[in-house]
């Protein structure tokens, strides 16, 4: 049964500018294992966005927004093995939401040069 449902869209050049001038907005949001693999590519920004849109999808589809005790660097989306992306739970986040029962979160995003899209769904 779907508990929740969450879709963000969010312009590739926002997240470029503030990654280029805000200094430390990077690491405010993304996790050192999304940098690692953002970086060195060559449209490491339509990643980062497509990134930034799944956090926002995932914190829209658990209902309660951004909650306080959660980090966005510590909501990571890595890819498995075959680069399928995946939410991972790091510190604090990880803590503050072990009381909300995640078993199934599935993820979808996807990016162009100027838009990057990302829906999340919470089953139970």
């Amino acid at each position: 049964m779907v508990t929740g449902i969450g879709l963000d869209v969010i312009e590739v050049e926002r997240v470029q500018q503030k990654i280029e001038k805000e200094q430390g907005f990077r690491e405010l949001v993304f996790g050192a294992e999304e940098i690692a693999y953002c970086e060195p590519k060559t449209h490491k920004y339509e990643l980062y966005a497509a990134r930034f849109a799944a956090k926002e999808a995932f914190f829209k589809a658990l209902g309660t927004g951004w909650a306080n005790g959660t980090a966005y660097n510590e909501v990571l989306i890595l890819g498995d093995d075959t680069g399928k992306p995946e939410i991972h739970l790091k510190g604090e986040t990880a803590k503050t939401l072990s009381s909300i029962a995640l078993p199934k979160v599935k993820i979808s995003v996807s990016h162009l040069k100027n838009i990057a899209a990302a829906v999340v769904i919470i089953e139970s």
